[in-house]
């Protein structure tokens, strides 16, 4: 989904699909054409509820682009073990007919989230859901038909999970008070926030946009999904928080429920923006900024997360003065360092951060150990889409500056390539000794990070 203000230069462009006869549009287009007016409606409007949506969830052009989404994302099986692949044999038409019916009669109801661990890069582990396939496509036609409403309403320091906003966007921001002055940072840490939110003011939050009893109740059903873990069912209709993680509806409730957290930080006639507090949220993860962050602004904070039943992790929440302590946010390491020509100034440096740089040497390590027999082309199209994936996250122009752990990343897999190849060869090839990496750059197309570009 592309939303658009409507003074932006891709606005008519937008505006095109409403000239075009539904004969001609293909499923896409169409999609998008119902967003754009759901999204205008929501932004002229601004108290408008609407009271007739679920009507599009069985919509035959919705649930397919809803399938070539949920398929795009290539995710593992739910707790059926069917995939794309067990669908498409059984007859997509077939199948996406019967889950039209299904969702047109009331009748659908989803099966139990399969849930399976994360490890996080701390050594902890996160609890990840994976619904089956058909949950998956029905919770992407309701976030396809609701995004748009909520879309017109969220505030713009709110980066996570949102149509044509990142994680670059929420670090230009960072940067841009910095610049400002607003050097006093609160980094904010939220106790298992996804855990936690209740579904009762989760419901009040929606009711503000959605009045229609039967997406409400679709909603409900997905909240109150029990969890199955190695064969134990957990959670089911007596659960009352939470949102289960993995879903594909979750990330945008969550971002519905934080908006209420949004919308009092931003309000010009409250205390946070009248002490000149700006704030950068990514989902769950936000810092405050400001020239000073009084105490009766932590306490205006705690009282508003209390409100809604949501706690700070004092042990990971620190406010810290910027131009003296370093901080992370969403990977990158935010610095005041002195000029690398040794000019008496300083200047703001975004760097991506040592558990980033880890974690990507981590996963060069983990694929090379895994496929100790691959051939050099086999070895390259493996780590090509890991290298790619770091750099591109940190190319940043004019905000990141990650030449110095490029260089870091090019220096560790000369080293991790050339112990691959010496430790693998039992004769000597071209690939033994310390020519590997450069071979598979010039030979196979290996990415160098320090000539990448996009």
């Amino acid at each position: 989904m592309v939303i658009k203000d409507h003074q932006s230069e891709e606005a008519p462009k937008q505006g095109e699909l409403f000239k075009k006869g539904k004969r001609s549009m293909t499923g896409r287009e169409r999609v998008s054409q119902l967003q754009e007016k759901l999204y205008c409606k929501a932004k002229q409007e601004k108290d408008y509820k609407f009271y007739v949506l679920y009507d599009k969830m069985f919509i035959a052009y919705m649930l397919k682009e809803a399938y070539e989404q949920v398929k795009s994302n290539d995710g593992s099986p739910g707790l059926d073990g069917q995939d794309c692949a067990a669908i498409e044999r059984y007859g997509l038409e077939k199948y996406l007919n019967e889950l039209g019916e299904d969702l047109r009669k009331q009748s659908y109801r989803p099966s139990a989230v399969k849930r399976v661990w994360i490890e996080k890069a701390n050594g902890g582990k996160r609890p990840l859901g994976i619904p089956t396939i058909r949950d998956r496509i029905a919770q992407t036609v309701c976030k396809m038909i609701l995004e748009p409403i909520f879309e017109a309403d969220f505030e713009d320091s709110s980066y996570g999970y949102r149509p044509g906003r990142s994680s670059k966007d929420a670090m230009k921001a960072i940067k841009d008070h910095l610049k400002d002055g607003k050097t006093k940072v609160l980094d904010a840490d939220l106790s298992s926030y996804f855990d936690t939110i209740p579904h009762d003011k989760l419901e009040a939050a929606l009711k503000q946009r959605i009045a229609d009893p039967r997406m409400l109740r679709l909603i409900k059903l997905w909240l109150k999904v029990p969890v199955n873990e190695d064969g134990e069912m957990k959670g089911g209709k007596k659960q009352k928080t939470g949102t289960p993680q993995g879903g594909v509806i979750s990330p945008l409730l969550a971002n519905v429920y934080l908006h209420l957290l949004d919308r009092i930080v931003n309000n010009a006639k409250k205390m946070f923006s009248q002490a000149g507090i700006k704030m950068v949220r990514y989902a769950d993860d936000f810092i405050l900024m400001g020239k000073r962050i009084s105490e009766e602004v932590m306490e205006a904070l705690r009282y508003l997360l209390q409100r809604m039943e949501l706690k700070l992790n004092e042990n990971k929440t620190r406010e810290i003065d910027a131009t003296k302590t370093s901080f992370n946010f969403l990977g990158f390491t935010v610095r005041y360092d002195r000029d690398i020509k040794g000019r008496d100034n300083k200047y703001w440096n975004i760097i991506p951060s040592s558990k980033s740089e880890k974690r990507v040497r981590e996963k060069v390590s983990d694929f090379l150990r895994q496929h100790g027999h691959y051939a050099p082309v086999r070895v390259v199209k493996g780590l090509n889409p890991i290298l790619r994936g770091w750099l591109n996250y940190y190319e940043v122009a004019k905000v990141c500056y990650p030449k110095m752990s490029q260089r870091k990343l090019r220096f560790y897999l000369f080293e991790r390539l050339m112990r691959y190849y010496n430790r693998k060869s039992q004769r000597r090839s071209r690939l033994y000794g310390q020519q590997a990496f450069q071979i598979l750059v010039d030979k196979y197309g290996l990415i160098n990070p320090i000539n990448y570009s996009r």
